[in-house]
């Protein structure tokens, strides 16, 4: 995973380490060609940025968002049944994100938590942390914006495993948000809408250390989402590239999809604008962000090699 460190902003304040800056923490992992994560969210959300208005986060995959939902959502059984057919597909890696319902959110933790997946991961709202009782095997992560809030507020919950910080790009370099947090920190800094109102170095931000870019998308690869009504998406951001219907068909049958496995194998090579770029394999790729800003799958508007 990536490092980076900060200092503190006063005398006494531990330096703080950085597990990711403006990707997901699974892009500087390999991949390997399987299932390896399962995106799971819970209702039509109550985070800070809705799917009408844009979601410029850098990192909204594993956030908490507003998006409109097509039917009512699915039952929290069939839910439960998800996490038992991703278990049964050998799936390590449970992301329990946008819930409307803390309740809902808590019964499918404790369910995941009984199947005992290597990584089960539970993105909380600040606000809602004291409703939540820790649960062994689940790694509790709360989401936070900056400036509104700073990491010093996540001191009364020493049981976190993490912080997803939503941050504006000028702001990410600074520090002073970082506060005194022992646990993972994931920055999630915010896009503008264009490429010629952007206030920070792209290439800096997306730099990776992913040994199986040539063959393997750094961020779809392995992942499956799925929305609360029950729509297979390659990312959860990816609203409009619908691969299955987890109401009409199994997860096993989904994850078969020949449509979701081209996602996984979207390397810049077959993006034609990066596909004879010299830093294509060590530049992150968050075709959300580019589809937009361009409306275009193979978008490519927050690249400063082409400006």
């Amino acid at each position: 995973m990536e490092r980076v460190e900060y200092k503190g902003v006063s005398q006494g304040v531990p330096r703080l380490s950085v597990t990711s800056v403006g990707k997901p923490p699974w892009s500087n992992r390999p991949h390997n060609g399987k299932v390896e994560r399962l995106i799971l969210q819970l209702g039509a959300g109550r985070g800070k940025f809705s799917e009408v208005e844009g979601i410029p986060r850098s990192i909204g995959c594993i956030g908490n968002n507003r998006f409109i939902l097509r039917r009512e959502p699915m039952s929290l059984e069939r839910m439960k049944e998800l996490l038992l057919e991703f278990r049964k597909l050998g799936g390590k890696e449970v992301w329990l994100t946008n819930y409307d319902s803390l309740d809902v959110l808590m019964a499918l933790v404790v369910f995941a938590s009984e199947l005992e997946f290597p990584e089960v991961y539970a993105v909380v709202l600040l606000e809602d942390l004291d409703e939540v009782t820790p649960v062994e095997g689940v790694n509790f992560i709360a989401e936070l914006s900056y400036p509104e809030h700073t990491l010093d507020e996540l001191s009364p919950y020493p049981w976190l495993f993490g912080a997803l910080v939503t941050v504006p790009p000028e702001e990410f370099r600074a520090g002073p948000f970082l506060g005194n947090f022992s646990g993972e920190v994931y920055l999630d800094v915010l896009f503008p809408g264009s490429a010629r109102t952007l206030t920070f170095n792209v290439i800096e931000l997306r730099r990776i250390h992913n040994p199986s870019t040539e063959r393997y998308h750094d961020c779809l690869a392995g992942t499956v989402a799925v929305t609360a009504d029950g729509y297979v998406l390659p990312c959860p951001l990816l609203r409009n590239y619908v691969v299955g219907d987890v109401t009409r068909m199994t997860l096993k049958e989904a994850v078969r999809k020949k449509r979701l496995r081209q996602f996984w194998r979207m390397t810049k090579d077959k993006i034609e604008a990066c596909s004879t770029c010299p830093f294509r394999y060590i530049c992150h790729d968050c075709r959300s962000l580019e589809y937009r800003a361009t409306g275009e799958i193979d978008g490519m508007e927050y690249c400063q090699m082409l400006l």
